[in-house]
This record gives structure tokens, sequence and C-alpha cells, in this order.
């Protein structure tokens, strides 16, 4: 990267590094059943949502159990299911249309990352009624108050239900592209382990992993706070000790709430202090190939870790320390080595494979420049890398 670039993205990232303490971050309210949805709904006089989810979920019958929660205490609640993995822009006019048909007053989001941006992008719309999903792209643009948004996770991984981000792709051109705002942050998050437990294990290590990912990308980044090293440190440590314990016994409700709390706490740790290039990578073959996000993390984290090297050998060292891979005797090398070993072993562990199938060699240029274009200036990572740096990582990845 020329110094003009580099010099560029820094003071970007400086400039947002300084403005963190002033900024509106603010962490949502945490609820633990459906009741205490009720309860809130009553106060904020409420009585019509548009419950936001997928056909995988609700054709599982897990919104049941709130749906008839809400309507004994007399509400209406309207579900949008047609929500897609890499949701689009369709989804959001659909779900859009079917709120104001309704006359609802607010929105849950019910499930993983896709139906959690689908309902912030569908507030994010009924807040900008005049401008379109590709107008807000970006940062800050959204800047309107939304109506009531609830987050349920239905996987231990997004960390959607902390976050200011909303990533959804044109239906038209496949490009993917995220819209970052504070007010996309939930009001509410509802923790309930017990919707996590007829996960494929296929999901629950794929979503595990992109929450893995979440921590070690803002632990790593350069624009970290107090606040944001804690909560990265504590989710890896709840991840290493719970992901593969969940992955092996699903019915396991003590590691199934150990991994929301974990992905919950990397949420909140990237939400302020960002991610990197394993997510703009992974975000250029969703929108192109489709393909799941939590798997692209997967498989791309222990690559780039490695090509950052020795800038970031102290802190792999200190979240290998905190999580008991190791003790503090061994060199910062040899931690950063260990640290990336457990990942790589968790992958072949969960049977996520070491590559990927499906890029198509011609396309690397074009998704290189997707990846570099969103990842600088904006996410703050110990290396900055240029769009040809970025295609080796393609390759490397390509099966």
């Amino acid at each position: 990267m020329n110094i003009f670039k580099r010099f560029y993205c820094r003071s970007y990232q400086m400039v947002f590094k300084c403005l963190l303490p002033v900024l509106p971050y603010r962490q949502p309210k945490l609820l633990n059943n459906a009741d205490e949805i009720a309860k809130v709904l009553k106060e904020k006089d409420i009585d019509k949502v548009l419950l936001v989810t997928d056909k995988g979920i609700f054709n599982l019958g897990l919104t049941k159990n709130l749906e008839e929660v809400l309507k004994k205490n007399k509400m209406q609640v309207f579900v949008y299911s047609d929500t897609v993995a890499n949701p689009t822009t369709d989804n959001v006019e659909e779900a859009l249309k079917m709120y104001k048909e309704n006359h609802c007053q607010g929105l849950i989001a019910f499930g993983g990352g896709s139906a959690m941006d689908c309902a912030k992008a569908t507030g994010a719309r009924l807040a900008n009624p005049n401008k379109s999903l590709n107008q807000m792209k970006g940062v800050l643009k959204v800047r309107k108050k939304l109506p009531l948004l609830i987050a349920i996770p239905t996987t231990a991984g997004t960390g959607s239900e902390t976050t200011l981000a909303a990533v959804i792709t044109d239906s038209e051109t496949r490009h993917k592209y995220a819209i970052n705002d504070f007010p996309l942050i939930p009001r509410y998050a509802c923790l309930m382990p017990e919707l996590t437990i007829g996960l494929p294990k296929s999901v629950t290590a794929t979503t595990g992993m992109d929450a893995l990912t979440h921590a070690v990308e803002a632990f790593i980044g350069r624009s970290t706070t107090k606040q944001t090293r804690k909560e990265a440190l504590e989710a890896t440590k709840l991840i290493f000790d719970n992901l593969e314990v969940a992955y092996n016994d699903g019915k396991n409700l003590e590691a199934r709430a150990n991994m929301l709390k974990g992905a919950y706490k990397a949420g909140v740790a990237f939400t302020i202090s960002y991610v990197g290039y394993v997510h703009a990578i992974a975000h250029s073959l969703g929108g192109k190939y489709n393909i799941a996000h939590g798997l692209a993390n997967a498989v791309i984290l222990p690559y780039l870790l490695k090509k950052y090297s020795k800038k970031i050998h102290k802190k792999l060292w200190q979240m290998g320390v905190y999580a008991g891979l190791f003790d503090k005797s061994i060199s910062y090398k040899q931690g950063a080595k260990l640290f990336i070993e457990k990942i790589e072993s968790m992958n072949k562990n969960m049977n996520i494979p070491e590559k990927l199938a499906g890029i198509i060699e011609q396309d690397i240029p074009e998704l290189a420049k997707t990846a570099e274009h969103e990842g600088n200036p904006l996410y703050p990572v110990p290396v900055l890398m240029t769009a040809k740096e970025l295609e080796e990582i393609y390759r490397e990845i390509k099966e």
C-alpha cells in the first residue's frame, strides 16, 4: 500500500478511535423469556408487532411459544418468515410492506444474523421512508430512531443482537454491503438457550466460530478499549470452553447458555472496536456465492492470522493465556502459534473444511476489490492490505 493511502487509512481510524468515548454506543437491555418481552411491549403500549424470521425456524415451531404468550396478552403478531441466508433488499421491502399493511408498532427479530439484519434494515426503511437501503449503506446514514426492536438470537454466533450493523445483499446486483449506525442497535436482546437446543451440528459449529472471529478481530485491531478487550477475552474463553461441548452434546443447556453469553460479549466488543479483513472477505463471498457467513469466517480466520504474523503475536498470546490454552512462560511467537493451531483443531473436530468450494479464479480480483473497499479505511486492522495482497488469501482458501 502506498504511503499516502496508508496515512489516510490510519488517520481515519485514529479519528474514530478518539471519538469512541463520545459516540452513542449502548448495550441492549437483556431479557430472559417471552413473558418479559410481553411486559416490555405492554409498557410501550404496543399491541401489534412484526416478527421477522426465516422458514427453517418458523417451520420448526420455534416462534410458537412467543406468539402464544403475546396473544394471551392481547397482542397481534404478524410473521414475516421468508428471510433468506444473506438477506436481500427484496426481503426487506416485503417485510416493510407487511409492517405497514398491518399497522405494526414494533419489530421482533427472531433467528440468526440474517433475520436480525433483515429486521434492522426494515427498521431503517421505516425510519427513512424516502431513502433506499443503498443510500444508507456505509457509516452513520440512518440517523433517525427506529421503531422498537427486540432481538432473539437462535444461534450463538452472529452477535447481531448487540450490533449497529445490518448486512444486506442487493437482489439485482448480488453486491453485499453493510449499513452501520447507532439506531440499528436493538433496544432489547432476549437470550434463551433452549431455542438453540435443536440447532444442527454444522450450524452450532459455524456460528460459534463466527462469534470467535468477532472476539479475535476486535481484540487484535487497533481501536480497542478497556471494555472491548475485557469483553473479547471473556468471549474467547467462553467459546473455547463450550463450543465443542455444545457441538458434541447439543442438549447441554449450560454449554448453550455459555455460548449465547460468549456471542453476546463478542458482539459488544466488535460493535465498538470493529472487525477486520476476515469479515470483509467473508462478506464478498457471501454476496457472490451465497457462502454462509459463519462457515467463511471459520475457514478464513487461521489463514489471515498467519498473514498478520508477528504484528499480532503478543495479542494472540494474551488471548491464549486468558483462555487457559497455555501459561505465561512460553514466548509470544509460540503462544500465537498454539492459538492458531487451537482454531484449526476446533475446525477439524467440528468437520469444518480447511478450504472453501465454489470460488472461481477469474472472480478473485473483483472479490478482492470488494473486500478492500469494505475494509479500507474503516477496519482498524493490524496490517493494512491492498486488493492485490488480499487476492492471495482467496487463492489460499480456494478448494
